[in-house]
């Protein structure tokens, strides 16, 4: 009876309220796009991620250095996150909420969906160290700060409390895909960027993509006590958080809450798939 309900009183005939259709139906277009790019537009769209992010790494250092105050360098981080959306790059944590929604919509396949992680990923990392490499050369005054910012990340082993900053990196970037996608507002758009920059860096919570910038910019300088073999080690466990809180505790909750209009989506791609 309630499904019948919301199917008359909404503008369309959805199982579920007009404001979570609209999201679904954006979240659905763009993922079936993102899931079927070719292994050139994943690489490419991955690397100016990377390079985008990086730029906001160096806001953050900057502030940091300046005022020693992480809440505040957090905010200045948040022009890596709105570069990632006015660009139209992407991260590889930014995968997870959208994409998957897309193969339990039967719209994309799971290779597919590891094609896209794994290439973001690959992208992400590389096209980070490039520009990391340009601003320890360009700021060498930068050096210090990144190598006891860096530090802090690489020199944590797994802990109870490491794996759950890691979750809950995973989370916060998740959490600011889905308010994106939950409005047609560039200004909430914006104001979601700013709000996920100032959790993630200002709290020092851990996330796979940004804090190895910050890594393998200390590594860069030279002066860093730890090596890539140290950054590997933390890469492979926060990885692990930031998929659990993204989608464990984001994606999942999404999935259930649209269950019945991925039926009727999966169902159509069936019809379609056997016609």
């Amino acid at each position: 009876m309630n499904q019948a309900i919301q199917r008359q009183l909404g503008k369309t005939d959805s199982p579920i309220e007009d404001e979570l259709e609209d999201a679904f139906s954006r979240m659905l277009s763009e993922g079936t796009q993102r899931l079927h790019r070719s292994w050139r537009g994943v690489l490419v769209t991955g690397f100016f991620g990377g390079t985008e992010v990086a730029l906001g790494v160096l806001a953050y250092l900057s502030v940091l250095d300046a005022t020693h105050r992480p809440l505040l360098a957090g905010l200045a981080f948040s022009i890596g996150f709105l570069a990632l959306l006015l660009g139209r790059s992407e991260l590889f944590t930014e995968g997870f909420i959208i994409p998957v929604v897309t193969v339990a919509a039967k719209r994309a396949s799971l290779s597919q969906l590891g094609k896209l992680w794994g290439g973001t990923m690959f992208a992400n990392l590389v096209g980070g160290w490039v520009i990391m490499w340009l601003i320890m050369t360009g700021f060498p005054e930068l050096h210090s700060q990144t190598v006891e910012s860096a530090t802090h990340f690489a020199a944590s082993p797994l802990s109870a409390q490491s794996f759950c900053l890691a979750v809950l990196g995973g989370m916060v970037i998740t959490l600011m895909t889905r308010m994106q996608h939950g409005t047609d507002s560039v200004p909430g758009k914006i104001a979601a960027a700013v709000a996920a920059a100032f959790l993630l860096a200002g709290l020092r919570l851990f996330h796979s993509i940004l804090d190895s910038l910050l890594i393998f910019g200390a590594l860069v300088t030279g002066k860093a006590p730890f090596g890539y073999l140290e950054w590997l080690g933390w890469f492979s466990y926060t990885v692990v958080g930031n998929l659990v809180g993204g989608l464990l505790f984001v994606t999942l909750l999404r999935l259930l809450r649209s269950k019945d209009r991925l039926e009727e989506e999966g169902a159509e791609a069936a019809d379609a798939g056997a016609s």
